[in-house]
């Protein structure tokens, strides 16, 4: 039997996200309980995966199957398309498998044309409704389908509410919405070159090609890089029969969560308009009321939501997101999903789950995306400054934060001022999916108009930005980038701050301070920790980094880069001076200086780490890193080195390479400069010693890693060095102190020569950010110039630096552990690189039974709950 491209919401259920998407799938499970939802039939993710296939074309067998499934919606609903006794008018709206808000596209009042916009006219004695939804119809279809912006439409609408004298769309009449929907289809020929389609059927094929063209836009694209939602998932497309919210007063359209989306709080939260259509909500065109006056309003209708909500929360376990409309006082719905939420309300509404029987330990810490824990870890504003602040306006506290920047106003300015280092605040009238790159660029989002489930509301709470939105006080003027607030005008490059919890917006630039971390997130990071089974270090270089890492769950440093601590002012000329010295006893003298201050910073470290395992990495980058660039620095280098400036050049033009980062660096500098791995062995143990002196309740064990090993003997000539110092300086202490010795895998030939290192080395950490580079061949700094372009041709779904590539590089490390351990049982393995904080590169080290991941101190949450999932999801 062929594929079956097309189902009816009766024919499918929740558990079909794959093929029917996330929007497809909940409206078939809500017909299936009994809920009232409009009638149709949802197109799958094979048939967008098919189109793509075919060169972007919807095949024969795929069309001749939505043709049959209109008939079978026809017969359900009783209308036809293009009837002129009761004409079928759909809604057209994407789905993917994993919800992408304001990624995708929708298409409202679809089966509209002249003849059936008059039949509905007479038939419902309601000339402005047929009329308001006719011009809402071609805008949509002229912006989505034909990509005509919707600018031009939005001008013709100004300009005729100016020559009527009126502020709201609705104070247009039926006469005024007529003349708008000729001049838009003039607007549409002028820029097509042809008349706007009147066969229903060519407008919905027009509109499925859309959707599917749609999973392809630059905006779904980064959308999906962010999520790790793989471009060969594709989107279905649902074909809905239409519910109308603009049919007068006693109709309306709305969308609510059944538990507040930004605290977490167990009330029903939404917004609601009466006289309009679902886009008018989401886009914030009109600014709407609160949902708990919808009671007033509609009291037989709102007592019917508040039972579904009920039936949709005990039935999906989890907070919903719903969205509805109101016709003629009947309740119709058109959407529920699991809600997007905070960090802090996550946390809440799983922990509130658990504690009301709803769900277990297991799934809450499941429920928890761990990368949101990122917004709970970051500052907020101070409350000392914030009193000294002025507050210039209040709008609504879209997504929770505190941000301070220079405002600009639109998305390509937010991104070019990111990029080069200014923090910034993106100021627009309303935001729309084209902006997403400079929501991401941005320290904040301010908006004039739209609510809190807004696009700027919702793509701000799922990217964790601070959004304060809806500020009608504001008067833009964006064409010369400012706008005016409380009596002062802010131009561009203006510093302002925004608080997302309560709204305030502020002049100037607010001080911030350390989030604080309640409860809830130490209930949830309890259980994970339970059920976890890999450990979690941090990548950490001072005692400072630390004890924050500590405090935020570290197990131990899995990552502390020496050379960090040396480019202090005090330190860097003692490294300069070993640089420059021609005797082995001259580098030995400069080094004898860094020692002691090497020896402090370790007892630093393993004091903030209260005995759990410290693993010091010895010096890695090439010497050049260290000598200076400015004229004015060498003669002052040449000074204090007793030697001419032509002297110090030389030595400096003598370290360049031609490539760095395969050059004179890692473990051959021990190789040509014992010394180093020397003094660097003693400030590891010495200081260890006193440590474990002050502390004999701990059990220290200095963990000492090799950077750069490509070869077993040359790992063999430094571990000797290593051991010969360490075992005469604990045998003079009279001490029994253990050290381990270990090797960084970072390059591709120690992962293959594994099994032959594993028997000389107690452990291994995988450099994941080397391995990457020497792996694919090009270097992280660079990478920047041309990964755009393999994204945009598909050849890269992610950046290989942010999350590990686990199909060639994840191989050579599964493959490497495999083998270390056939030669060495014992052999601990772990990785280092920042991809120890990306949760699907924690799943993946968890999967290969590594022992540890290490990542940066504000990552060590995300990383504890990361491990949880994929412990859990392995059971």
């Amino acid at each position: 039997m062929s594929k079956k491209y097309c189902y009816l919401f009766t024919e499918g259920n929740a558990n079909m996200r794959e093929l029917l998407g996330g929007k497809g799938a909940n409206l078939a499970e809500m017909t299936n309980i009994g809920l009232p939802v409009p009638q149709g039939f949802t197109i799958t993710t094979e048939a967008c995966t098919q189109y793509y296939e075919d060169g972007q074309k919807i095949n024969d067998e795929i069309f001749a199957e939505i043709m049959e499934y209109i008939e079978k919606m026809e017969s359900i609903t009783g209308k036809k398309f293009g009837d002129l006794e009761n004409p079928l008018l759909v809604s057209v709206r994407s789905g993917a498998r994993a919800s992408m808000p304001g990624m995708m596209d929708t298409i409202l009042n679809l089966g509209l044309n002249e003849t059936v916009v008059d039949v509905l006219a007479k038939k419902s004695n309601n000339p402005r409704w047929a009329w308001d939804c006719y011009r809402r119809f071609i805008q949509m279809y002229s912006d989505v389908v034909m990509e005509v912006g919707k600018k031009y439409f939005e001008q013709l609408i100004d300009k005729m509410k100016e020559a009527r004298g009126v502020k709201q769309d609705v104070e247009l009449t039926a006469g005024d919405l007529k003349e708008l929907a000729g001049q838009f289809k003039a607007e549409y020929k002028a820029k097509i070159g042809q008349d706007f389609p009147s066969d229903p059927k060519e407008q919905l094929m027009g509109a499925v090609k859309a959707v599917f063209r749609s999973w392809d836009n630059p905006r779904a694209n980064v959308y999906r890089r962010d999520n790790d939602i793989p471009y060969s998932w594709g989107t279905a497309v649902n074909v809905q029969s239409m519910a109308f919210g603009n049919m007068g007063d006693d109709c309306g359209t709305g969308v609510a969560f059944t538990r507040n989306p930004a605290t977490g709080e167990k009330k029903l939260f939404g917004e609601f308009l009466t006289n309009a259509q679902g886009e008018d909500v989401v886009a914030g065109v009109r600014t709407p009321m609160p949902i708990a006056e919808m009671a007033e309003k509609f009291p037989e209708a709102f007592a019917q939501f508040e039972n579904v909500c009920k039936t949709l929360e005990d039935h999906y376990r989890d907070m919903q997101d719903m969205e509805f409309t109101v016709e003629h006082g009947k309740l119709y719905m058109l959407q529920t999903r699991n809600g997007k939420r905070t960090a802090q309300a996550a946390l809440k509404i799983a922990c509130d789950l658990v504690d009301e029987g709803m769900i277990d330990e297991k799934k809450a810490v499941a429920m928890v995306e761990p990368r949101t824990l990122d917004t709970l870890l970051h500052p907020q504003f101070d409350a000392a400054a914030l009193k000294e602040s002025k507050v210039m306006g209040k709008a609504l506290g879209a997504s929770p934060g505190a941000a301070s920047g220079k405002a600009v106003f639109s998305a390509e300015d937010a991104k070019a001022w990111a990029a080069r280092g200014e923090k910034v605040i993106l100021v627009r009238l309303e935001t729309s999916p084209e902006d997403i790159e400079g929501m991401k660029a941005a320290q904040g989002i301010l908006t004039v108009r739209g609510g809190m489930t807004s696009h700027a509301a919702v793509v701000a709470r799922g990217m964790g930005k601070c959004c304060v939105s809806g500020c009608g006080e504001i008067k833009m003027d964006e064409e010369n980038k400012q706008f005016e607030l409380a009596g002062k005008t802010y131009h561009e490059g203006d510093w302002l701050s925004l608080d997302g919890s309560t709204g305030n917006i502020y002049d100037g630039a607010v001080s911030t301070v350390d989030a604080t971390i309640g409860g809830e997130f130490g209930r949830i990071m309890g259980w994970a920790d339970k059920y976890r089974r890999l450990e979690v270090r941090t990548n950490a270089d001072t005692p400072a980094d630390a004890k924050k890492a500590r405090e935020l769950g570290a197990q131990g440093i899995g990552l502390c880069r020496t050379e960090h601590m040396f480019f202090n002012d005090d330190r860097i000329q003692a490294i300069r001076e070993m640089i420059c010295s021609d005797t082995v006893e001259q580098r030995e003298k400069a080094l004898a200086k860094l020692e002691p201050m090497q020896q402090g910073d370790f007892e630093g470290i393993y004091e903030a780490m209260e005995g759990c395992p410290v693993t010091i990495r010895f010096l890695d980058p090439p010497l050049h890193e260290f000598v200076p660039t400015e004229e004015a620095d060498i003669e002052a280098m040449a000074k204090d080195m007793g030697k001419t400036v032509e002297e110090i050049k030389a030595i400096i033009a003598g370290l360049h390479e031609f490539n760095p980062m395969m050059g004179h660096r890692g473990c051959r500098l021990s190789v040509t400069f014992p010394e180093i791995a020397r003094m660097q062995t003693r400030a590891v143990i010495k200081a260890a010693l006193n440590v474990q002196a002050r502390h004999p309740e701990w059990d220290l064990v200095p963990e000492i890693m090799i950077p750069l090993v490509g070869e077993l003997k040359e790992f063999a000539y430094v571990k000797s060095i290593v051991t010969e110092v360490a075992d005469a300086l604990i045998k003079e202490a009279g001490s029994n102190l253990k050290y381990k010795v270990g090797n960084m895998i970072e390059i591709p030939r120690a992962a293959m020569c594994a099994d032959d290192i594993a028997p000389i080395s107690d452990f291994f950490s995988f450099g994941s950010n080397d391995l990457t580079q020497l792996v694919f061949g090009f270097s992280r700094d660079d990478a920047g110039k041309f990964l755009d372009a393999y994204y945009d041709k598909k050849i890269y779904e992610n950046d290989p630096f942010a999350k590990l590539d686990q199909h060639g590089v994840g191989r050579l490390i599964s493959n490497a552990a495999r083998w270390g351990r056939s030669t060495n049982p014992d052999l601990h393995l772990g990785i280092c690189g920042e991809h120890g904080g990306d949760p699907s590169s924690v799943e993946f080290c968890h999967r290969i039974g590594l022992d540890y991941v290490s990542c940066s101190p504000f990552r060590v949450p995300i990383a504890r709950l990361a491990a949880a999932q994929a412990a859990i999801k392995d059971a």
